[in-house]
């Protein structure tokens, strides 16, 4: 049986009543994600809370909203940011975003968002909801993002390499031009597993950039050591 949580330098996530799991996926996004001039952020489809947490510590004048479609995966989220130093400024609502209404505009919105499109159906309901992208597709979220978004905002997404070009042409038909962008590799040698991203209502050309993980296996290289390192107990 897998470990029911997972401790970080500053903060532990429990994820046993969580479809998915902590993972490097939120990892990267948490850690990657630019929060400077940052005072309202919005994290869609928070899971666990991972992410949240993350930018809890990195942004320490940021107030948190992080929704989570799935009750127990919102429940989840919520004691484990009760007992962390945060709990203050996160606020976890349990509601599809589709749905989401505000007067509030953010500074930031992050979102891991579910990067199984085609793919046939588990039939576990809670695992469907956290992978698939019937409850919230890279249409949905850019479109709710655009109304939400502050204007010099932006919106941060870790995806799949495969869907990098429809993620950016549906950002676009909302106003969304790419700012940052990251390949991440495993290793050297091996394909772009997945990308990070960054958009914003300013179209000023994007800064592009590679990451690799390891050198080899559980041999990880200087720059995700760098970027992960506040984080991660052995970094």
């Amino acid at each position: 049986m897998s470990n029911p949580f997972f401790q970080f330098k500053q903060f532990t996530v429990w994820h046993d009543k969580c479809a998915m799991k902590v993972g490097t996926d939120g990892v990267l996004l948490g850690a990657w994600a630019d929060v400077e001039n940052t005072f309202q952020i919005l994290d869609v489809g928070t899971g666990t809370g991972l992410i949240a947490l993350m930018l809890a510590q990195r942004a320490p004048l940021a107030r948190i909203t992080a929704i989570e479609i799935d009750e127990e995966a919102a429940e989840q989220a919520r004691i484990n940011i009760a007992h962390s130093s945060w709990a203050d400024r996160i606020d976890v609502v349990c509601k599809n975003f589709r749905s989401f209404e505000t007067e509030d505009k953010y500074n930031l919105i992050v979102s891991n968002p579910p990067y199984f499109i085609d793919a046939l159906h588990c039939p576990d309901k809670q695992r469907n909801m956290a992978r698939h992208t019937c409850e919230l597709n890279y249409e949905l979220l850019f479109q709710h993002s655009a109304r939400l978004l502050d204007r010099q905002g932006r919106v941060c997404v870790i995806i799949p390499a495969e869907v990098e070009q429809s993620v950016v042409a549906t950002a676009w038909k909302y106003g969304l031009f790419p700012s940052r962008l990251l390949r991440v590799f495993t290793k050297p040698g091996k394909p772009c597993r997945r990308v990070l991203l960054s958009f914003g209502f300013q179209d000023n050309g994007c800064a592009e950039d590679i990451l690799h993980i390891e050198v080899e296996h559980h041999q990880y290289t200087s720059e995700y050591i760098a970027l992960t390192k506040k984080f991660y107990l052995k970094m």
